[in-house]
């Protein structure tokens, strides 16, 4: 065939000599990778062998996890209230620890713990995963940290632990608002809602703390180190940072809670501080500019885990350092109340343009006589005379002809008598008596002698600090209850928005705004009036309209034992009440103080 010579499928020779010398170098580039391995693993085996046997047994690789600081918690004008601080733990690793009873000496040679005490910290713990850290001594000093610093090398399994402590700035101040953190318990890792946490961490307890703990709470970080017998780092692998918790700005003014919290402070070092509660609100929006209850406790206390001499004292202090009697705490009102018994009295047309009682100092119902706080009486007094005067007599009169039914129910439009809905827990709802309410609660019918009692803020009548003062901000604005507003803004670390809280329009109580200017004239005359029972809260340059009150703990009998006032126990004496609101012909601000 033409063109087919030479081309029977065979390779020609030039052709068998190009592949030969393929195949050789192709064995010799083989050749020479396997000696490079062959090398490589003698050199390991036998060369370096004992000496990286050695480091295998020497060193460890160590997760350290890295924990997130908690964000700030911030005043209306951005200062810091609550932060976090950098500490130093004590802590040992049980699955490094050679000689425990060894080490526990050493350690207590160099803290604050005796060794029993250490032991019982590391006992407590077994069970718990072999390489988390037990904390021996938290907090510790500059000074304690340098003394273990240098001793770690004779206490194989003991390391200094850097993390982030919440650091409560003011202290005790607010603290019933803010709360406090502590380490998440048993029940708690038992509950759905922390499915993400894990044993150790920690969480809010309780006040913002805890309601806003996610927020707060940031993204631990980890770090991979190689770690020596000693527990010395001598390598870091890799690393993932922490996130820092978000922060939170409150409608608290610093200012305005340091003034309210050192209004309970004793004049006498000798004496006892005062208790109560003292609320302020802006009557234009609801803000709650200052919330305070005394006696009050540290947060800081709580910070690195409650000591057990602490929590057993604040738990068994007869007066409850623990409780927020502004938002939890529930009393009668006394003659603060007669605001409410004259604007719900004005609006239902018990108290007439022009209508006086003439006040002798009793008042009379059936066979009963009802005596006014001046023994004297007060003479003919009309509705802004008894306001400035607190004349029961007058009020006896008004409260019986208007009835405790349309009283109540005036009462309530002003918010009394349910939760306001503040982000704080634990707040109460008050009472606010009604014929139908005594025959649920008690199941006895009402009595005349009760709507008595009732209108001069006596008898059932019960309503926290929170409530009184949003029920006065509602009269100062003209007519507009608020619900209180303590979450301003959510925030990143770094300020950006995450979410604004939404903040309901506020509802319209049952008085008309011309009804509400006579009581506000009558509290006007209160404090400004030459006479008025306030007039120690005069304000130079500023008119301040307000109502006093006081309401019995036990009955006279039992204070008439003792010679003088000084004598008889707190637990004895009258509450006082002052509820007020500034300036009175233009308010912008509402206080109640127990």
């Amino acid at each position: 065939m033409i063109g087919s010579a030479g081309h029977d499928g065979r390779l020609g020779g030039g052709d068998e000599a190009f592949l030969a010398r393929r195949v050789i170098v192709l064995g010799l580039g083989m050749a020479l990778v396997f000696s490079v391995f062959a090398m490589r693993l003698f050199q390991l085996q036998v060369i370096e062998g004992a000496d990286l046997r050695y480091r295998s047994e020497r060193n460890s690789v160590r997760l350290v996890r890295l924990e997130a600081p908690r964000g700030e918690i911030v005043d209306r004008e951005g200062r810091a209230i609550v932060a976090s601080r950098t500490a130093f733990d004590i802590a040992v690793i049980p699955n490094e620890l050679r000689d425990r009873e060894r080490t526990l000496r050493a350690v207590s040679s160099l803290v604050a713990q005796q060794e029993p005490e250490l032991e019982k910290l590391v006992a407590a713990r077994r069970g718990r995963e072999r390489f988390q850290p037990i904390v021996l001594d938290d907090d510790v000093s500059e000074a304690q940290r340098a003394r273990v610093e240098t001793h770690r090398f004779a206490m194989p399994g003991v390391i200094v632990e850097e993390h982030p402590r919440r650091h409560y700035l003011e202290g005790p101040r607010a603290a019933h608002v803010l709360g406090q953190i502590g380490e998440i318990g048993a029940d708690q890792l038992r509950d759905e809602a922390f499915s993400d946490y894990r044993a150790g961490d920690v969480v809010g307890q309780a006040g913002l703390e805890a309601r806003l703990d996610r927020h707060l709470r940031g993204r631990p970080g980890g770090r991979n180190v190689v770690v020596d017998v000693q527990g010395r780092e001598v390598e870091r692998l890799d690393e993932v940072l922490p996130e820092k918790g978000g922060r939170v700005v409150l409608t608290l003014d610093l200012d305005l809670q340091r003034a309210a919290e050192e209004a309970f402070r004793s004049d006498d070092p000798a004496k006892p501080d005062r208790m109560g509660a003292v609320v302020a609100v802006d009557v234009r929006s609801g803000d709650v500019l200052a919330i305070a209850s005394a006696p009050s406790y540290d947060p800081n206390d709580f910070a690195g885990g409650v000591d057990s001499a602490t929590w057993k004292r604040l738990t068994t202090d007869r007066w409850r350092p623990l409780q927020n009697r502004a938002v939890s705490g529930q009393y009668a009102p006394g003659s603060t109340y007669k605001a409410i018994v004259a604007a719900a009295a004005l609006q239902n047309g018990t108290i007439a343009p022009g209508r006086t009682e003439y006040c002798t100092g009793a008042y009379r119902l059936g066979r009963r006589t009802y005596r006014c706080w001046k023994r004297g009486g007060h003479g003919e007094v009309d509705l802004e005379r008894a306001l400035e005067q607190s004349c029961d007599v007058f009020f006896y009169a008004v409260g019986v002809e208007l009835g405790i039914d349309r009283l109540a129910e005036v009462a309530r439009s002003f918010g009394l008598g349910r939760r306001t809905g503040i982000a704080i827990a634990g707040e109460s709802a008050g009472i606010v008596p009604d014929q139908k309410w005594k025959l649920e609660a008690r199941g006895q019918e009402w009595i005349g002698g009760e709507t008595v009692s009732a209108a001069i803020g006596q008898g059932y009548n019960l309503l926290t600090p929170l409530q009184l003062a949003l029920a006065y901000a509602a009269i100062a604005n003209g007519g507009d209850l608020y619900a209180p507003r303590l979450i301003d803004r959510l925030e990143t670390w770094d300020g950006r928005l995450v979410e604004e809280p939404e903040h309901p329009a506020p509802q319209r109580v049952a008085v008309s705004p011309e009804h509400l200017a006579r009581v506000r004239a009558g509290l006007t005359r209160v404090v400004e009036a030459p006479r008025g029972t306030g007039a120690r809260a005069r304000v130079p340059g500023m008119k301040v309209a307000g109502k006093t009150g006081t309401t019995q703990v036990v009955s006279l009998a039992v204070v008439e034992q003792y010679e003088n006032d000084e004598d008889v126990p707190i637990e004895y004496r009258d509450h006082a009440w002052f509820a007020a609101f500034a300036p009175a012909d233009a308010p912008e601000i509402a206080v109640a103080v127990l």
